[in-house]
């Protein structure tokens, strides 16, 4: 016999919300079932509308804020209910940081079974707003006229945006600026569903202390009709211009990036500085979005592998070399590991950039090139892992632990998954020291973390 839940799809009722999800929902309970309600707040009760139901959870849609919490803030985004770009814009900027501190506590205890440790107050911005240097916006069309703007949250519809609010403002111009010349220009818009069309993406760089700017257009094939018109119009349009370039993408994919990269006018790249070290950009490369805080991120880092200055040190997982050259200012030699070989191409680059002849990169899988450098007679007295969101490896963390460096630092974007690691790093010989949460994203629910490990 099915069970009978406590509440039914379409049923309205009333209720109080108790937490929040990482995801920014607000959460409730009726005689004990879980309900998900996006954008209503912890103390508030609110009148709700139930949508789906799961066995064990549903999911509402909020229909009125009865009674507010003392921690809602009214979003200053016109079009924060449509977009899926900010989940928390509803939440006190100083109520964020509490929520994100919170979520690394949690998931510390609860995956990591990791108690009693500092979890610092997250680091946040002064300014929360304008914060991203880099815009990437997909291209479509609305009643014959190119739009450009962010998906509709759950959804591939494109929502026109003619500025967003955690985007330099150099960048909105830019997108605005393109879409002007795009629609002169009747340059028509790709169609992922018809794989026809040119235009499929215009990305946006903005060097937040050069002010150097790139911009960069994603089309399906190699012919972009009225090539030399366009980049003679974003150069009148859009101040400090140093690159225009041309990126294909003739796949049908919703991969922003073809493999191929032409540069229509100036430069391959722009440069960027996080603290005193230089940074090449190119189009493809990957750089932090919020390089204030990432000097935030990366000053903690640095100061939790706490050198002298006759350390060894590996940095898995390296990219372009940022992580690995803020350690090199105080480390007596840094290995630097990636599998992308193009991270790599600009890590070398960015090192010769910046005279430091310390360090070494290599391309490969960390779990591989680190065990062939301790047969090479590298020993390593810290070692540095900055994950993507799956978090390390397992060889990794089994290499580490059979390394034995004195103290490991933990990046993290991820909290779950560090949680994850954490605790196999424990189980090996090593404690969880402290842990710093960085607010690298104000106004989403990611949160960045820096983990202090020790050597027992």
């Amino acid at each position: 016999m099915k069970q009978q839940l406590p509440v039914q799809k379409n049923e309205q009722l009333q209720v109080t919300i108790e937490d929040l999800t990482h995801e920014g929902a607000g959460v409730a309970k009726v005689k004990g079932y879980t309900l998900f309600v996006p954008k209503a707040l912890p103390g508030e009760v609110v009148d709700i509308k139930v949508i789906k139901t799961n066995k064990g959870y549903g999911f509402a849609r909020l229909l009125e804020v009865k009674e507010r919490s003392e921690h809602r803030a009214e979003p200053s985004c016109p079009i924060y209910n449509q977009c899926g770009g900010c989940q928390i814009q509803h939440l006190s900027y100083e109520a964020q940081l509490l929520a994100k501190q919170k979520q690394v506590k949690d998931v510390l205890e609860r995956i990591g079974g990791i108690k009693d440790i500092p979890v610092h107050p997250t680091l946040g911005m002064n300014d929360p707003w304008r914060y991203r240097n880099k815009a990437q916006v997909p291209i479509g069309e609305e009643g014959g006229l190119v739009i450009a703007g962010f998906y509709q949250e759950r959804s591939h519809r494109i929502i026109d945006t003619e500025e967003c609010l955690i985007q330099h403002e150099d960048n909105d111009h830019i997108i605005r600026t393109v879409k002007k010349i795009a629609n002169k220009h009747r340059i028509r818009a790709y169609d992922e569903e018809k794989h026809r069309g040119t235009l499929r993406h215009v990305v946006a760089r903005k060097g937040k202390i050069t002010e150097e700017v790139m911009v960069v257009l994603v089309t399906r094939g190699k012919e972009l009709p009225s090539k030399k018109a366009i980049v003679e119009e974003i150069l009148a349009e859009v101040p400090n211009v140093k690159s225009i370039v041309q990126n294909i993408n003739p796949k049908r994919t919703n991969v922003i990036f073809g493999e191929e990269t032409n540069v229509l006018w100036g430069d391959e790249y722009i440069y960027d500085y996080i603290g005193d070290i230089k940074f090449a950009i190119s189009a493809r490369s990957f750089y932090q979005v919020n390089p204030e805080q990432t000097k935030v991120l990366y000053d903690k880092a640095l100061e939790y592998a706490n050198l002298t200055g006759e350390e060894t040190v590996i940095d898995a997982y390296c990219g372009i070399g940022t992580i690995s050259l803020f350690l090199a200012q105080r480390a007596k030699h840094v290995y630097g590991v990636e599998i992308v070989p193009d991270a790599i191409a600009d890590a070398k680059r960015n090192a010769e950039l910046n005279g430091f002849t310390n360090v070494d990169f290599a391309v490969g899988e960390a779990e591989k090139i680190m065990p062939w450098w301790y047969a090479q007679g590298v020993r390593a007295d810290v070692v540095v892992v900055d994950p993507p969101r799956k978090g390390c490896d397992e060889e990794l963390l089994d290499t580490i632990l059979s390394m034995k460096p004195k103290r490991v630092v933990y990046v993290s974007c991820n909290p779950a998954t560090l949680a994850r690691d954490l605790k196999i790093l424990e189980a090996g010989g090593y404690l969880t020291k402290e842990v710093q949460p960085v607010d690298m994203f104000p106004h989403s629910t990611h949160v960045e973390c820096v983990a202090q490990l020790t050597l027992i």
